[in-house]
């Protein structure tokens, strides 16, 4: 059961990542209301949101080890 902690790993990282997903479309779907227009996300939104995804992955896996 050397794998156990893989499988572990897997399933809080799906579920994190489900849960902060979802909190952004609510998020993004009360900003939209308060407008009262439809959301938008520009290309150059969407590219400054997966900088940030990837900023923070490069964070997780550095491990404060440096």
């Amino acid at each position: 059961m050397q794998d156990n902690w893989k499988t572990k790993t897997i399933l809080i990282g799906a579920i994190a990542g489900a849960l902060v997903g979802l909190a952004a479309a609510m998020i993004l779907i009360k900003d939209a209301e308060k407008n009262n227009e439809p959301p938008r996300l520009s290309p150059g939104d969407g590219v400054k949101v997966g900088l940030g995804v990837l900023g923070v992955l490069r964070l997780l896996t550095d491990g404060g080890g440096k």
